[in-house]
Formats: C-alpha cells, sequence, structure tokens
C-alpha cells in the first residue's frame, strides 16, 4: 500500500447484490464499503476507496463488507441491507448515493454513515468533501509548463458541477503560468455510464489532440483509462485523477491529480464506528491535510524539471497561505476562465 504516512497523518482528522467480506477477522460491527457505478477496480475512485479499507483490515486484523452495485435502482437496497445487518460504519463512495442515503439513514438512527462526495444533513451521517480544485490547479500548472503547442485539454466524465470543479481549477492554473494556453473542455456523458465508458474518453482525447492539445487531463473515473491509452498512443501526455496512476504509462502519464479517496475510507473505518469519535457534518479534505494534490514517483520523475516542482509547491503554499483563491465552481457557476 503506496504512502501510508499520508494515511496515519490524516487519522488524526476527522440486479441481485454481491456482498462480500475481506480478511479474517471478526468484529461485533463491521464497518462496510459500498462502491459507485464502475467498478470496485476501476484503477480510480473505487479502487482508491478499496485500498482504504483494505489498509484499515491489514492495520486492525479486522473484516469488512463491501459490495458493487450493477445500476442506480440498487442503491437504497444496498444500504438498508448493510444497515439493517448492522454494519457500522456503512461508507459510500460518490455523491449520487446522497438521495438514497437521506432514506434509509433516517430509519437506522443508531447507524453511522460516511458518505464522500456529497451532503446529506442528519445527525448520524458524516459528508466528506474534497478541494479537488486545488490539487487540479496544480496539475494545471505542470500541464501549461509542458505543453509545447499551447493548447492543453480536459476530459471529464459525468457532466456535473463536481467534475466543472476539477475543469475550472485545472484552467485557472494553467492560465497562471501561461496566460494565452488554450484549455479544450470535453465530458464523456450526462448520465452514470459517464464513468466507465473509456472508448468515448479515447476519442475525446483524440480529438482534443487533433486541435492541437500536447497534454489532456482525464477526470473521468474508468473512463479515463481510454484518455491515459489514447496519448500514450499519439506519443503525448496525460494527466491521471484520484488515485496515482503513473505506472499505467510510465513517460506518457506526466502525473496524476491526487484525491485520497483511501484516507477518507480509512479514516470513517478508523472513526466512524465509534460514537465517541464520530463526527457529523461536513468534513473537508484539501491540500493543507494532504488530501488533493500531484503525484511524483519513479514513473514520472523524469517528466518534471525542478523549475516544475518549485512552481507547483510555490503556488501550493500560496494556496494554503490564502494568498492564491481557486474557484469553486461548486459554490459558484461562473468559472472565471
Amino acid at each position: 500500500m503506496k504512502n501510508k504516512q499520508a494515511f496515519k497523518g490524516l487519522a488524526a482528522l476527522a440486479g441481485g447484490l454481491a456482498v462480500s467480506a475481506l480478511m479474517a477477522g471478526t468484529a461485533l460491527a463491521q464497518p462496510a464499503v459500498i462502491y459507485d457505478l464502475g467498478g470496485k477496480f476501476d484503477k480510480s475512485f473505487n479502487e482508491s476507496s478499496f485500498e482504504g479499507a483494505t489498509m484499515w483490515a491489514e492495520e486492525t486484523g479486522e473484516a469488512f463488507l463491501e459490495l458493487e452495485i450493477q445500476n442506480d435502482a440498487q442503491r437504497e437496497q444496498a444500504i438498508r441491507r448493510f444497515a439493517s445487518q448492522g454494519a457500522n460504519p456503512v461508507v459510500m463512495a460518490g455523491f449520487s448515493w446522497g438521495t438514497a442515503l437521506g432514506t434509509v439513514a433516517a430509519e437506522f438512527p443508531e447507524t453511522n454513515f460516511v458518505i464522500i462526495d456529497g451532503v446529506v444533513d442528519l445527525p448520524n451521517v458524516q459528508s466528506i468533501l474534497f478541494d479537488e480544485h486545488t490539487g487540479s490547479f496544480l496539475v494545471g500548472v505542470l500541464a501549461a509548463m509542458t505543453s509545447e503547442s499551447n493548447v492543453i485539454g480536459f476530459v471529464g466524465g459525468m457532466d456535473i458541477p463536481l467534475i466543472h470543479k476539477f475543469y475550472c481549477g485545472y484552467a485557472q492554473g494553467a492560465k497562471a503560468v501561461n496566460a494565452d494556453i488554450t484549455v479544450i473542455e470535453s465530458y464523456t456523458g450526462t448520465t452514470p455510464a459517464a464513468w466507465n465508458d473509456p472508448v468515448t474518453a479515447g476519442e475525446l482525447a483524440r480529438a482534443a489532440s487533433d486541435a492541437g492539445a500536447d497534454v489532456v487531463f482525464a477526470a473521468a473515473g474508468g473512463s479515463g483509462m481510454g484518455v491515459l491509452q489514447m496519448m500514450a498512443d499519439l506519443g503525448k501526455y496525460s494527466i491521471g485523477v484520484d488515485a496515482n496512476q503513473n505506472y499505467m504509462h510510465p513517460g506518457s502519464v506526466l502525473t496524476s491529480m491526487l484525491k485520497r479517496v483511501d484516507v477518507a475510507v480509512y479514516n470513517s473505518f478508523m472513526n466512524a464506528g465509534d460514537a465517541d469519535t464520530f463526527t457529523p457534518g461536513i468534513t473537508v479534505i484539501g491540500l493543507s491535510e494532504e488530501g488533493v494534490g500531484y503525484a511524483l514517483d519513479e514513473h514520472n520523475e523524469a517528466l518534471l524539471t525542478d523549475e516544475m516542482i518549485e512552481a507547483a509547491e510555490d503556488y501550493k503554499a500560496r494556496i494554503i497561505a490564502g494568498e492564491v483563491e481557486v474557484h469553486d465552481y461548486t459554490t459558484d457557476s461562473t468559472c472565471p476562465v
């Protein structure tokens, strides 16, 4: 498991349905994680959730429950099934769980629930959000400093405000270092299927490349695999998202915009099952908590110059200090760039 120190540092914060229990421990109330559409091993958001749960299991020796849904109609049934079985906490990754959770959490007031990327205002729900726009700003800086064509691209998943939040931060970061750069924006769809359509995402990346883009940021869940593959095939650069995806196409993936969903799940399992440590309400994880950022490892260290890293780190420090304000599209839908 990568970045165990990040887990420890952040821990202070804070169809049929096939259900499985992982690890060999037994606990009075097992925690549960429910993945969003796109599959557990999407190499992005869902897989990061699984890694956080696995990290918890390895440290504690206890078991956790997990579930992959196949369609939206299963959401409410899935949450209710875990809650009725006594799972605590029940953690779900993805904003699309909000409506179902609002219904079921009210029925099980003694169960603690955690939703990542969504907000449900109930006394037994913790809502965990990320400052994705600030991490996206940093990879925008790196993209603009890498581009030789003065054109970069963005392929989002579902066309929703959350993904526009990634785009707006990315574009703002790029223009902070190159006011004249062009940013091509596209999305794979308007339904949840947009998260698992690498073919469409790859074609959007090709279209951006045809228009001159030599770096494309994929914020599209499992669909992003198509972007990374296409840009590698074209001999150009991509930027991964959520998990560190640098290893997938070494030399082609410029960096990855890290969104530590793994940390959120790990912390939830550690804290949310205990009435004394459970924190209902909204928790926001950002740059200062190392909850978002950019990935630098052996797979991309040759791509990022000292000047690029210095620029990204300088902006990171200035954003944390409040000297640079990154626009949050989810609170104001007028992106300034």
